[in-house]
C-alpha cells in the first residue's frame, strides 16, 4: 500500500474548502509545507469592499462579490497554463463555490447580473485531483471566528455564519466533479496537534472511491 505522502503527491491539484472559521487556510498551508507545494490562497484582506460589506451588506454585497470573483479568476488563469503543474498546487477555494456566496448575499436582481457576468467571463478552472471539505457546527464556527479576533471578522453576524455553513453542506452534498474527503473538524486541530494532522493523512491514504469521511469523536 502506498504511503499517504505518495497518494497526496500523485494529486497535482488539491483544494481545501469549508466555511469561514473552519480552518481551511491553515490546513492548506500545512499540507503545502508537507508536500513542498505551491499555494494559491484567497486574499480577503485585499478586497477594499469587504469591511464595508460587513457594516452594510445590502449596499456593498455586489461590489464585494465581484472583486472576489475577479481575484479568483486572475489566479485560476495561471492554473490553466499547460506547464503549471510541475509542482503540486494547494488552494483554499473552489471557483464553483463563488456563486454560493453570491446567492447568499445578493438581491435577486443583483444575483441575475452576477450570474450573467460569471457565465460570460469565468475561466474553465482545472478540476482538482482531491478536495478536502472541512465541516464544523455553526456554533463552533462562531466561537472560532470570535476567538481569533481578526478585526474585520468582528462584524460577521452569527446568522450569516449559520447560513453559510448550511449552504456549504448543500453544495458539497451535490458536488461530484472531484474526489472529496469530508472532514468533521469539531475535535481536530491540524495546526497545533501533529497527531491530528498525520491521522488525516492516513485517512486520505485509505480513501476509496469518490468520497471519504473522517469524523473523530472525543
Amino acid at each position: 500500500m502506498m504511503t499517504s505522502r505518495k497518494v497526496l503527491e500523485s494529486a497535482r491539484h488539491i483544494v481545501v474548502e469549508g466555511p469561514i472559521g473552519v480552518g481551511k487556510t491553515s490546513l492548506a498551508r500545512r499540507l503545502a509545507t508537507h508536500l513542498s507545494a505551491q499555494t494559491f490562497l484567497e486574499q480577503p484582506q485585499a478586497n477594499p469592499f469587504l469591511e464595508r460589506f460587513y457594516d452594510d451588506p445590502q449596499r456593498y454585497a455586489l461590489q464585494t462579490q465581484l472583486f472576489f470573483l475577479f481575484q479568483r479568476m486572475d489566479q485560476l488563469r495561471d492554473l490553466a497554463q499547460p506547464d503549471f503543474f510541475d509542482r503540486t498546487i494547494l488552494s483554499d477555494y473552489l471557483l464553483e463555490k463563488d456563486p454560493l456566496f453570491a446567492q447568499l448575499t445578493l438581491s435577486d436582481d443583483e444575483y441575475r447580473l452576477y450570474r450573467d457576468i460569471y457565465e460570460r467571463i469565468a475561466p474553465q478552472a482545472p478540476t482538482p485531483d482531491l478536495v478536502i471539505y472541512l465541516q464544523a457546527n455553526p456554533e463552533t464556527l462562531i466561537a472560532r471566528v470570535r476567538k481569533r479576533g481578526i478585526d474585520i471578522e468582528r462584524r460577521i453576524t452569527d446568522g450569516y455564519l449559520t447560513l453559510l455553513s448550511d449552504r456549504y453542506s448543500r453544495f458539497f452534498y451535490h458536488y461530484s466533479a472531484a474526489p472529496v474527503m469530508v472532514v468533521n473538524s469539531e475535535n481536530l486541530n491540524f495546526v497545533d496537534r501533529d497527531d491530528d494532522f498525520h491521522l488525516l493523512l492516513e485517512r486520505i491514504e485509505t480513501m476509496q472511491g469518490q468520497r471519504g469521511y473522517f469524523n473523530r469523536g472525543e
